[in-house]
């Protein structure tokens, strides 16, 4: 009977992983496809390639979207770690109600939320494009952030800070060089979390948009609309990006924790 079960659960892990990678394969596969057909491969060809970094507006769309995707990441991240530290500071009854209300823009459907975006900024008469755009992926990203780091900082000794500084450390020094590298893995999770949420969103972006920006979400969709196989090729381009950004960040530590090790053998 447990036999049945290992094998039950490893068929089901093997199907989940298909139905979750396929798409994407057959994704890459036909970005290769010499003709405009969506599921016949009629041949390898570069054509789509060639035609996606001719087109000015589906270029432009992905600058739009890697650049609000950085610059929201880095600000959101910053403030949700900031925010963070804060909160850990403070009384728990103002610490809970600050969470219940990080939690609120969380569990709130995506089109409310956009709805609320663009009512704010047409009641104040901003115009509407990058800079709104930027803004409101700041917004709904930083309680992203707030949550991955707040479990850390919880886990941490409370006096912690207050014994660095009572060594000789100087506030700032307590903060970067003892209190941020402890809580380095939840800003890191906020910060890929927020990335990806910045980088695909779409319905938000819909709505605080104008001025002719668009991010990929919004040029994917109006794409949509009619065939074309150059969705394809942007679509593979960004899942090689996003594969280059999660090796680095999962190679670069390893490396470095390898030459901290080999630098204590040697000097050991």
């Amino acid at each position: 009977m447990k036999k049945e079960k290992r094998i039950f659960g490893k068929v089901l892990i093997v199907l989940m992983i298909a139905f979750f990678y396929l798409p994407i394969v057959f994704m890459i596969v036909f970005s290769f496809n010499s003709g405009r057909s969506l599921t016949n491969f009629e041949g390898f060809s570069l054509t789509w390639y060639e035609r996606m970094f001719n087109n000015r507006d589906m270029m432009e769309s992905l600058y739009t979207t890697i650049i609000i995707a950085s610059i929201a990441t880095v600000v959101s991240t910053l403030l949700g770690t900031i925010s963070a530290i804060g909160l850990s500071k403070s009384r728990k009854f103002l610490q809970k109600a600050i969470l219940q209300l990080n939690d609120f823009p969380i569990m709130n459907p995506e089109i409310v939320t956009a709805i609320g975006l663009m009512l704010l900024f047409i009641t104040f008469h901003v115009e509407r494009g990058f800079w709104t755009m930027l803004l409101a992926h700041i917004a709904f990203c930083t309680p992203y952030v707030i949550l991955s780091v707040m479990p850390k900082i919880r886990s941490l000794d409370p006096n912690l800070a207050d014994a660095a500084m009572d060594l000789g450390a100087t506030p700032w020094q307590a903060l970067t060089k003892v209190l941020v590298p402890q809580i380095m893995p939840g800003i890191v999770s906020g910060a890929l979390i927020a990335f990806t949420m910045s980088f695909d969103d779409f319905i938000i972006s819909y709505f605080v948009t104008g001025g002719g920006v668009k991010n990929l979400s919004i040029m994917v969709y109006t794409m949509s609309r009619r065939v074309n196989p150059s969705i394809n090729a942007i679509s593979t381009r960004v899942v090689v990006l996003i594969t280059i950004g999660l090796v680095i960040i999962n190679v670069v530590p390893v490396i470095r924790e390898r030459r901290e090790k080999r630098h204590e053998k040697i000097t050991g």
